[in-house]
């Protein structure tokens, strides 16, 4: 049985998390951390876990938090939170598995680099891990993350578009230097704390871009497709928030190479992803959307390219709350203690 600690359990990547962890047969909660709310259960903040998770909030500034003694530990915080609990977790023997950005890369020139162009202290509080930390896209790192210390949960959006692009890049089915991420996200991915321009009457009926320079996912998905394709990648992101709760859809675009068609691009996306059990692959005669992946671990591509006009096109479908941020961080959890994969994940969603 893994014994998982989570800490940041009262917000939405909290609560995912712990939702499939009931079901996990191979898998105990034994310390929930939490800020707000301490010293009451996680239920008097959620209701709807009443009878199902009753456990005691524990204020992460005590002593308490840092004892409870884990297998593993997640980290479903902001940036700047794992780099302190991160050196606590590993000195006491515990993998650690982090929502943010501060474990996706590997140095502290890449961390540096990262953290320059959001505007964060580009100084690693916990330079010596950086070493030991793994990028924490399944489908891509299995090896590594099995061995792991530290993982590096990807940003939603990264999980949508790199594994959209990835066929295209390690195929040269898209022309360098075309690539065009038009992404449209639920509100949920803004977070649980509310905030002026999330209020109900601001949010419904409208849509917006936002952060069109210095996006937080850009940095990993440039870096993640260049280490496929082999050279550098460069992208154009468009980032948008729609009024939906969940779910992530991203419209990838570029120019075809001389030759290369519809069909070709389809078979690449069907051969590269054959025996993944979390992506499928489907023609664009087959309907696609949101909706099919609310509540599950699964990838949805659409492979629709434009052969009048010589346009690259797929079309990748997240839930942003589970395969882009809960979901792929349990599914990182089975790999690194050697359990089934989708443990804990083989389900469909929810629907309507």
């Amino acid at each position: 049985m893994v014994r998982v600690k989570l800490i940041g359990a009262g917000g939405y990547g909290g609560i995912g998390l712990i939702e499939m962890l009931l079901g996990h047969p191979e898998a105990e909660i034994v310390g929930l951390v939490n800020p707000h709310g301490a010293g009451g259960k996680v239920s008097e903040i959620w209701p709807y876990l009443e009878g199902y998770c009753d456990m005691p909030l524990i204020d992460p500034e005590s002593d308490e938090a840092k004892g409870i003694d884990s297998d593993v530990t997640f980290c479903a915080t902001p940036d700047g939170v794992g780099q302190y609990w991160g050196p606590i977790e590993v000195a006491a023997g515990r993998r650690f598995v982090d929502y943010s950005g501060d474990y996706r890369f590997n140095s502290t020139e890449l961390y540096s680099q990262y953290a320059t162009r959001i505007n964060k202290d580009p100084v690693h509080k916990a330079p010596e891990l950086l070493g030991e930390c793994v990028y924490g896209l399944t489908e891509f790192h299995r090896e590594e993350i099995a061995k792991a210390k530290i993982v590096g949960n990807p940003g939603c959006f990264a999980m949508s578009c790199t594994i959209g692009l990835a066929p295209a890049i390690k195929y040269g089915l898209v022309e360098e230097g075309s690539v065009i991420c038009d992404c449209k996200t639920g509100i949920s991915g803004a977070g649980k704390k509310p905030s002026p321009g999330f209020h109900y009457p601001e949010r419904y009926d409208t849509a917006n871009a936002y952060r069109l320079t210095g996006h937080q996912h850009v940095m990993e998905i440039e870096h993640e497709l260049s280490l496929i394709g082999g050279k550098d990648v460069k992208i154009t992101f468009t980032p948008q928030v729609v009024p939906m709760t969940r779910g992530i859809m991203s419209c990838l675009y570029g120019k075809l190479p001389e030759g290369v068609g519809h069909g070709r691009v389809l078979e690449a996306y069907k051969e590269m992803y054959v025996g993944e059990r979390f992506v499928m692959v489907k023609d664009f005669t087959e309907a696609a959307s949101t909706g099919d992946v609310r509540g599950s671990n699964r990838v949805l591509i659409t492979v629709a390219c434009d052969e009048r006009t010589g346009i690259f096109r797929v079309i990748s479908h997240i839930d942003n709350l589970v395969k882009g941020q809960a979901g792929s961080a349990l599914q990182n959890m089975n790999v690194m203690f050697g359990l089934r994969e989708d443990m804990g994940l083989d389900r469909p969603g929810a629907h309507p």
